[in-house]
């Protein structure tokens, strides 16, 4: 928030849309270099805190094995693959609709579920493999057990892969993903080396849980009200904070794209007000889908030997 704060009120922001202009002639090119430019920017600044809070804390804490050659390459995987999205993708549609129309904060929550649906389906496929090695369940044995309970938990026709997670931390974990085809379930191979099979079931079955009772679209509904309430915060507060400082950060509209670190800024503060609210509700999916588990297939040993574990 430091940095978006700095780069807005410095003026840092308008330079880099004057860069821009100058370079591009028409305004998808010059909205993609600026974005591109501004992205640049905030990774620089925040590096040190992403480096202690990512590297050095998790390894104080013997949660994480990574080495640092693994996670500057996830690091730079990611700043680019979020860039190329933002600067080709969101932050046009953004600047696009903030110029057609006022009510600019509702079409762009609605558009934000087609795009969370488009992401589900293609984040197993093509987005996870980016930063860990997945391949079929090696234990067949292994893998009819995990099938059969997936059946009676109403999960049919989803394949079975394990992924090398401990090239990167020493935790445990299994998830269920995909939709549309593209359903998997996923074991972390520190899961398969240090939990007996009851226990893996669980943390399993734990996701299975999710899957069946919180389905994709339950999410994405959570999803577009909080993002309604935060783009209309930012659509009310923003004008008000340009209106009133626009000559110190040389943006005079919002439409400007050189808003967009105050728009982002904006966006981490409603996430504070909303934050509370969703992991109140996401204790409420944790404990109801333990219970889904342990009513499927009532090992509770297996459950409270995972507790201790985790």
């Amino acid at each position: 928030r430091a940095s978006l704060g700095l780069v807005f009120w410095s003026g840092l922001s308008t330079r880099l849309r004057d860069f821009g202009d100058a370079r591009a002639r028409r305004w998808y090119p010059r909205l993609a270099l600026y974005t591109a430019l501004f992205a640049g920017l905030l990774f620089v600044l925040s590096l040190p805190y992403a480096f202690y809070a990512g590297f050095v804390r998790e390894h104080a804490f013997g949660i994480s094995n990574q080495t640092l050659e693994k996670w500057t390459r996830d690091t730079i995987i990611g700043v680019l693959l979020s860039t190329g999205v933002a600067a080709l993708i969101l932050v046009p549609m953004l600047y696009r609709l903030l110029k057609r129309t006022r009510r600019w904060w509702l079409v762009l929550a609605l558009l934000s579920v087609p795009f969370g649906l488009f992401t589900q389906v293609i984040a197993p496929l093509w987005i996870a493999p980016l930063f860990n090695h997945f391949e079929p369940l090696q234990d067949k044995a292994l893998e009819r057990q995990i099938l059969a309970v997936a059946g009676r938990a109403g999960i049919d026709g989803a394949r079975i892969f394990q992924v090398d997670k401990s090239v990167d931390t020493h935790a445990v974990n299994a998830y269920v993903t995909g939709w549309l085809g593209t359903e998997r379930i996923v074991l972390w191979d520190t899961s398969l080396e240090k939990l007996d099979t009851s226990e893996l079931l669980f943390v399993l079955g734990h996701d299975m849980g999710h899957y069946v009772l919180h389905p994709v679209l339950a999410e994405l509904w959570l999803g577009f009200v909080l993002t309604l309430i935060s783009l209309y915060f930012v659509d009310r507060f923003g004008r008000r904070v340009i209106a009133k400082q626009g000559s110190r950060s040389g943006v005079s509209q919002l439409e400007d794209v050189a808003s967009l670190p105050l728009i982002l800024l904006l966006l981490s503060l409603a996430d504070l007000v909303t934050s509370p609210a969703a992991n109140l509700f996401s204790r409420h999916l944790e404990h109801e889908a333990d219970r889904f588990w342990l009513e499927l297939l009532h090992d509770n040993h297996a459950a409270a030997q995972m507790f201790v574990t985790l």
